[in-house]
C-alpha cells in the first residue's frame, strides 16, 4: 500500500487529476464535507477508480445511500479499524526500493506532479538530519501533514524515540499549544516565522534603542556559542517572547522559503535557542543541506547533508558559472526521488542521465563551505531588451519591507521594465500611512497616490541595498488590499505564488501600469 497525501485546499480539479493519475481506490478524510466533494466528482463521471471513502467523524446514512448510487462504499474509521482487527496479518517490512509515498507537488503552473519517494529516500534523509542534530524532546506539529518537510520531521522525531504534539488546528492558538507542551521543537515555514513576536512594545525611540542594543549584545553571545535564557537581557526584555512559546524551546528548524538575516538574528537572540535553516525540495525528500550546530551566521542554508552530494552547474544565459562558485544547485544521493508518476517528460527535465536532480535554484559556495541560494532559474523570463529576470529573487527582497506583506513581480518580452502588485501589511499600513498624513481603511489607503509612491520608494531602496540591477527594479506598483491565499486560488497549498493565476487576475491593472509608464 502506498500513501498519497491530498490537500483539502487543492480544489476539485486537482483532486480529480491526482486520484486518476495515482489510481487511488481508497480515500480517508476527516469529515462529511470532504467526502461530499469526492462523491460529487464521482457523480459527474470523474474518478472512476475511487471505490471507498473512509470518514473519521460521524456522518448521516443518506451519504451511504448517495455513495452506493455511484459505486462508492462509505465506511467509518471505526468500522475500518474493526475490520483490521478481525483480519490480522503479520507485518511485512518494506524493502528499501519499495514506494513509501507519492507526494504531489503543488505546481505553480499546470497540473501537480507526483514525486515518487521510496522508503530508502525517507530513511536516508531522516538519518542525514539526525547526523546533524540531536533530538530527544517534544516536537510541535503544525505544518500540513501532507507536506514532505513535516513528514520527514516526524520520521526523525519518532525514529529517535521522541514525542510529537499536534496543534489544535488554529494557527492563532499555536502559542497556547506550545505552552501546553512546554518544550517543543517547532518546524517553521516562510509565513510562520516571527509573525507573532511583536510583544516587546518598543513604541518610543528609547525603547527601540534599548531593544536593538539588547539584540546586539545577546546576538554577540550567540556568535560566541553561548545559548542561554538567563542573561540580564532575557530578564528585562526577552522573557515575554520566550514565554509566548512555552519558555523551554531548545531548537527550531526553518525551511521552505528564505528568512531574512535580520529576522533570524533577532530570533536567535530573543528566544535563546538554536535555530537551524534547511534547504531542499520534495524531489530530494525535503532536505539536502542543513546549517551546523554552533553556526550563528545568517544568509545561507548550511552544508550538504551526509546522505547526498551537492554540485553547481553552469547557467550561461544568466551568467552563472561553476568556475566562479556559482550555478544551478544539483543534488545526487539516496534521498533523491525516482521520478514523477506517469510523467517521463517532466522526470527527464528534473533528473539527468547521471542521476543528478536539477533544482532550478541558483546557489553560491561561500568561503566557509556553506551554500547560499542567490537566484532562481525557473520562472525566469526575458525583457524586451534581452535581460533575464528571476521574479522570485526580486520578490524575496521586496517582501522584507515593513509595510509589504506580499509581492507579485511581472514582466514579459514585450516590455522593457517590470511592474508589481503589492499587498500591504494590514497591521503596518495604517501607521505607515499616518506618517504620510493619510488616513482611512486599508482599501482607501491602497488607492492613495502618496502611499503608493512611499511604498515604491521603500522597496526600490531595499532592492538597491540588496544589489538588484536597475532593470530588476519595478518601475510602478498597484496596491491590492486583499491577501493572496490558498482559498482564493492565488497560492498553492505550500504557499507558493500561482503566477499564471496572479497574472490573469491582475492583467487589467498590469496593462494600466504599463500604459502610465509609457
Amino acid at each position: 500500500m502506498v500513501a498519497v497525501p491530498l490537500y483539502d485546499t487543492l480544489g476539485p480539479d486537482a483532486l480529480v487529476f491526482i486520484i486518476d493519475r495515482a489510481d487511488i481506490s481508497t480515500v480517508i478524510c476527516d469529515n462529511q464535507n470532504k467526502a461530499e466533494t469526492l462523491l460529487q466528482n464521482r457523480e459527474n463521471g470523474q474518478t472512476p477508480v475511487l471505490k471507498t471513502i473512509v470518514i473519521m467523524d460521524a456522518f448521516g446514512s443518506e451519504l451511504v445511500d448517495r455513495g452506493a448510487k455511484c459505486g462508492v462504499d462509505i465506511v467509518s474509521m471505526q468500522d475500518m479499524e474493526a475490520l483490521g482487527k478481525s483480519n490480522l496479518h503479520k507485518p511485512v517490512p518494506p524493502k528499501p526500493e519499495d514506494i513509501s509515498i507519492i507526494c504531489f507537488t503543488s505546481g505553480t503552473t499546470g497540473n501537480p506532479k507526483g514525486a515518487i519517494l521510496t522508503h530508502e529516500n525517507v530513511v536516508s534523509n531522516a538519518a542525514g538530519v539526525l547526523k546533524c542534530i540531536e533530538v530527544c524532546d517534544v516536537s510541535i506539529s503544525f505544518l500540513p501533514l501532507a507536506h514532505v518537510f513535516e513528514r520527514v520531521v516526524q520520521t526523525v522525531v519518532y525514529g529517535c524515540g521522541a514525542r510529537v504534539g499536534f496543534f489544535q488546528g488554529d494557527i492563532r492558538l499555536l502559542p497556547d499549544d506550545m505552552k501546553t507542551l512546554q518544550d517543543p521543537i517547532p518546524a517553521l515555514t516562510a509565513n510562520q516565522r516571527a509573525s507573532g513576536f511583536d510583544f516587546l512594545g518598543a513604541a518610543t525611540p528609547f525603547k527601540k534603542w534599548l531593544l536593538n542594543f539588547a539584540v546586539e549584545r545577546k546576538y554577540a553571545e550567540v556568535k560566541d556559542g553561548i545559548i542561554r535564557k538567563n542573561s540580564i537581557w532575557d530578564k528585562l526584555i526577552f522573557h515575554k517572547v520566550q514565554e509566548s512559546v512555552g519558555g523551554r524551546v531548545r531548537m527550531m528548524v526553518t525551511g521552505a522559503a528564505p528568512v531574512s538575516p535580520s529576522v533570524l538574528n533577532f530570533l536567535r537572540a530573543a528566544l535563546g535557542c538554536q535555530i537551524f535553516e534547511a534547504y531542499g525540495q520534495t524531489e530530494c525528500t525535503a532536505g539536502c543541506t542543513f546549517t551546523m550546530p554552533g553556526d550563528a551566521t545568517s544568509g545561507h542554508v548550511g552544508v550538504p547533508l551526509p546522505c547526498n552530494f551537492v554540485k553547481l552547474v553552469d547557467v550561461e544565459e544568466m551568467n552563472y558559472f561553476a568556475s566562479n562558485g556559482e550555478g544551478e544547485v544539483c543534488i545526487k544521493g539516496r534521498n533523491v526521488f525516482k521520478g514523477y508518476l506517469k510523467d517521463s517528460e517532466k522526470t527527464a527535465e528534473a533528473l539527468d542521465g547521471d542521476g543528478w536532480l536539477h533544482t532550478g535554484d541558483i546557489g553560491k559556495w561561500l568561503p566557509s563551505g556553506v551554500l547560499k541560494i542567490i537566484d532562481r532559474k525557473k520562472n525566469i523570463f526575458k525583457l524586451a531588451q534581452g535581460e533575464y529576470i528571476a521574479p522570485e529573487k526580486i520578490e524575496n527582497v521586496y517582501v522584507r519591507s515593513g509595510p509589504v506583506a506580499q509581492v507579485f513581480v511581472h514582466g514579459d518580452s514585450l516590455q522593457s521594465c517590470l511592474v508589481g502588485v503589492v499587498v500591504p501589511d494590514p497591521e503596518v499600513l495604517p501607521g505607515f500611512a499616518k506618517d504620510l498624513g493619510c488616513h482611512g481603511s486599508i482599501e482607501e489607503l491602497c488607492k492613495k497616490t502618496e502611499v503608493k509612491k512611499a511604498i515604491l520608494t521603500e522597496i526600490t531602496k531595499l532592492g538597491r541595498e540588496a544589489g538588484l540591477k536597475s532593470f530588476e527594479q519595478v518601475k510602478d506598483v498597484y496596491l491590492h488590499p486583499d491577501m493572496f491565499s490558498i482559498e482564493n486560488g492565488l497560492l498553492t497549498p505550500t504557499l507558493k505564488a500561482k503566477r499564471a493565476e496572479l497574472k490573469a487576475l491582475f492583467q487589467p491593472q498590469i496593462d494600466k501600469l504599463y500604459a502610465s509608464i509609457q
